[in-house]
């Protein structure tokens, strides 16, 4: 036999004489308890006395009517009875196993059923569900048309609103540019006119000049109207009569101007300038 390395042997001590004497005093005790319990239970006879006769007193026996009794029916011997044969009980019938089997079937069948029931309910509920679908997608995408169309219409309406306001404005801008135009013009040859008679005033023609001859000179002026320089750009082929031209527009200076810008631009800084005698 092994022990592990690890286990502890304790040592059992020796019996001692006070453990024998108190294992000789329970004896004692309980054989007294033993005969006290004897002698406590036992009941001690209790004491019999006895009378004695010499002889008997006489016995006088009581006078008792005497009743006839009936007398007792035969009593018929019953009928023996045949004794009940019981029938034995029938063999258990064995189950019909086709009977069985159609049940099965039958049940299986109606399970099925049920299911295909409950997946061509629930096919018609999807095709149900994706019928709306695509009724609410159409709704959807014909109100997101006819709000498009509308809105087109109503950019269309309203650009063509805008460049008719456009081509009406452009329209009377023009008008009045025109108008502004024909007034500048208008203004302009007034003055051209006003500065042609005062250089044709001042004009020495020469003595051999023939006919109506046209000469074109180019006069620097300053917004003052004063004439800075004359320059001939096109000879009248008379020279006597170009030299005349430009010492008469020099004598002009200075030349009348219109007072608004617009019609002063066409003079200053440099009026192209043409001149004919007649």
């Amino acid at each position: 036999m092994s022990f592990p390395a690890d286990a502890r042997f304790v040592s059992r001590p020796a019996p001692t004489f006070v453990a024998g004497a108190m294992a000789l005093g329970v004896h004692a005790l309980f054989v007294l308890l033993l005969v006290f319990g004897v002698s406590w239970q036992t009941e001690h006879p209790a004491p019999v006395m006895v009378d004695l006769w010499e002889t008997l007193p006489p016995v006088t026996p009581p006078s008792v009517e005497r009743t006839p009794r009936p007398r007792p029916e035969p009593v018929k011997p019953a009928p023996e009875r045949e004794p009940v044969v019981k029938a034995p009980a029938p063999p258990p019938k064995p189950p019909d196993i086709a009977l069985e089997k159609k049940k099965a079937e039958a049940a299986h069948l109606k399970k099925l059923q049920a299911i295909q029931a409950a997946e061509e309910k629930a096919r018609a509920e999807a095709a149900r569900t994706v019928r709306e679908k695509q009724l609410a997608e159409q709704k959807k995408r014909a109100l997101l048309r006819q709000m498009e169309e509308e809105d087109l219409m109503q950019r269309v309406t309203s650009e063509a609103a805008a460049n008719e306001a456009r081509q009406l404005k452009l329209s009377e801008a023009q008008a009045a540019a025109s108008k502004r135009q024909a007034e500048v013009a208008s203004v302009v040859g007034q003055y051209r006119d006003q500065i042609s008679t005062k250089v044709r005033g001042n004009t020495r023609l020469p003595d051999n000049l023939k006919g109506n001859p046209e000469v074109r000179c180019l006069v620097k002026l300053l917004p003052t109207g004063e004439v800075q320089s004359v320059r001939v750009t096109q000879s009248s082929g008379n020279a006597a009569y170009d030299e005349a031209v430009v010492r008469a527009i020099e004598k002009s200076s200075p030349l009348p101007l219109p007072v608004e810008r617009d019609a002063r631009a066409a003079f200053v800084p440099e009026l192209s300038f043409v001149h004919r005698p007649k």
